[in-house]
């Protein structure tokens, strides 16, 4: 059994204040920086070939990049796809600001959604953005073999390459950014403020996060062989990597049931 250290994010036990601390500074950065633009014609795919007219995020922690994606849709294709936001840690303040901004095509589940037991009322596209990592390999395929008992379409992405430069820009960049942009983060909250600058858990359990985040990265070929070990005849799979506009590698797994043929 491969021994795995922690991330802060997965524990019950870490207070609300820190959590939803972290996770919108992660839904800061990645609309800001719109990391995840080169899979909106994934997203688009699974959209397509499922004849879908919903996604359903899940893992969204704060949001992530989701108002990005669905922006990315609207002004590529000119499609206005509704999202709905989902996590077993739902951060409602963050889920209701992006509701509001979004004019409601951002839409959110009050209650926690596990990813690997998703409700069958929960219909359309999956999606797991700079989450999957969090998963060892068993809970991964469980994830996996949901979406296919469900027929639906599911669609993994994560940013980051697995090696030591990129823990280093973590280690670095990280804190600067929080010292930085911090009173700027939306919804505001006077507690980020003390857990960012007096005492600084905040950007210390993201940056530790982040290098364990790095470490757990599985390749396209590992994302292959999980879905593949499912019973997923009839689904179609694909994995690979985009560059984005920083040269930053986005791993990706998309897979989506193919409708049988005619006799």
């Amino acid at each position: 059994m491969t021994f795995r250290l922690f991330e802060f994010e997965d524990k019950a036990w870490l207070p609300e204040n820190i959590r939803e601390g972290m996770t919108d500074y992660l839904r800061f950065i990645l609309n800001t920086g719109n990391f995840y633009e080169p899979v909106s014609p994934l997203i688009m795919q699974l959209l397509q070939q499922t004849s879908s007219t919903q996604v359903i995020d899940l893992c969204s922690g704060g949001g992530g990049t989701i108002e990005q994606i669905q922006k990315n849709l609207r002004e590529k294709y000119y499609q206005q796809v509704p999202f709905l936001l989902t996590d077993k840690f739902p951060n409602i303040n963050a889920y209701q600001f992006i509701q509001k901004k979004t004019a409601g095509k951002v839409n959110y589940v009050s209650l926690p959604v596990d990813a690997s037991n998703v409700d069958a009322s929960l219909k359309g596209v999956r999606t797991i953005f700079s989450a999957f990592h969090h998963f060892d390999k068993g809970t991964a395929r469980q994830v996996i073999k949901n979406a296919v008992e469900a027929k639906e379409a599911i669609g993994i992405f994560d940013g980051g390459d697995k090696n030591l430069l990129m823990i280093a820009a973590i280690i670095i960049l990280h804190p600067i950014i929080f010292i930085l942009c911090t009173p700027f983060f939306r919804p505001f909250k006077m507690s980020r403020l003390l857990f960012t600058y007096i005492i600084p858990l905040i950007p210390l359990c993201t940056v530790w996060d982040g290098i364990i985040s790095i470490t757990r990265l599985y390749s396209p070929q590992q994302l292959l062989d999980i879905a593949t070990s499912v019973d997923s005849a009839g689904f179609y799979w694909k994995a690979g990597k985009e560059k984005n506009k920083y040269g930053m590698r986005i791993t990706y797994l998309a897979g989506y049931p193919v409708p049988a043929l005619p006799h």
